[in-house]
């Protein structure tokens, strides 16, 4: 005995094509091909789950470690909060850029909806470090190691001058080895005997003797310098509890993946896009 398909459960079939087609960066043409449904057709379908967005579900957990980012698109700025022991997200925000007031009111939501956060890994961005310290006080914040070394890395450049320049790269370079206590414990001794025997070059200015102004003449040198004298008393949190990612680079590798799933979609309206993020945040976390 045959039966009709009913209308919800022939959608539903037709949904198992729209997910391939946002988690696996399949193309028309091989949708087409395995579906037996024409381009035109797979277009009309996916467009329409388009029109509408999944709400992201916020679980009530324990002592979670998040992993704290945004990411930039053409139109938007997503700001992605991550468990890491699953890389389960919690929360996104699509807006257009890092502001204090939303991040704070995100992370006092996360709160309030039963999530119990021990600590935020955070690239260190000025708003996002303040909401979690007036949100969040009791909370650990912990910087990312990779961005400092990054953005270090870049003031420095490749070839420095200069002993100075070369000798702190070396030690921006060790960072990501630092495993240990011991390991820290020679590693901030290396940075103060540097600052010792650099300062006076750091402090070295050069004057317009017109205007009377002055600016410091290794200024990049000074702001490699004092980003990491800034962030370290929250630069190794993660050696006192494990559980605690020394980086954002689980939520930097899911960014990579969205967009270039994002990126074979090319032609999406600005709201199809942001739906389109959403609804692969949805079912990423549904895998």
């Amino acid at each position: 005995m045959f039966t009709r398909n009913s209308p919800e459960q022939r959608l539903e079939n037709r949904f198992i094509w729209f997910k391939k087609w946002v988690l696996e960066r399949q193309t028309y043409k091989t949708l087409s091909r395995d579906s037996s449904f024409c381009k035109r057709t797979l277009q009309r379908l996916f467009y329409t789950f388009l029109e509408q967005s999944p709400e992201v579900k916020i679980i009530k957990r324990s002592s979670v470690h998040l992993r704290m980012d945004a990411t930039y698109f053409k139109q938007v700025c997503l700001v992605c909060y991550q468990d890491h022991e699953d890389g389960y997200t919690q929360l996104i925000r699509v807006t257009d850029g890092e502001h204090y007031t939303e991040i704070k009111e995100d992370l006092q939501n996360l709160i309030k909806l039963g999530v119990q956060i021990e600590s935020i890994t955070t690239d260190g961005h000025k708003s996002a470090l303040k909401a979690i310290r007036k949100a969040l006080p009791e909370v650990t914040a912990q910087r990312c190691l990779v961005h400092i070394q990054r953005m270090c890395l870049l003031w420095l450049t490749r070839f420095p001058r200069h002993n100075a320049g070369i000798e702190l790269r070396g030690m921006v370079l060790m960072l990501l080895k630092i495993k240990t206590h011991n390991d820290r414990l020679h590693w901030t001794s290396q940075l103060e005997q540097w600052y010792k025997d650099h300062q006076d070059y750091l402090q070295q200015r050069t004057y317009n003797e017109s205007t009377g102004r002055y600016w410091y003449t290794h200024k990049l040198l000074r702001r490699s310098y004092f980003t990491i004298k800034r962030a370290l008393p929250n630069m190794f949190h993660y050696l006192i509890n494990s559980k605690i990612p020394s980086t954002t680079n689980g939520i930097e590798g899911f960014f990579s993946h969205l967009k270039n799933h994002l990126d074979l979609h090319r032609g999406l309206t600005t709201k199809h896009r942001i739906n389109f993020i959403k609804w692969y945040i949805y079912l990423s976390n549904s895998k």
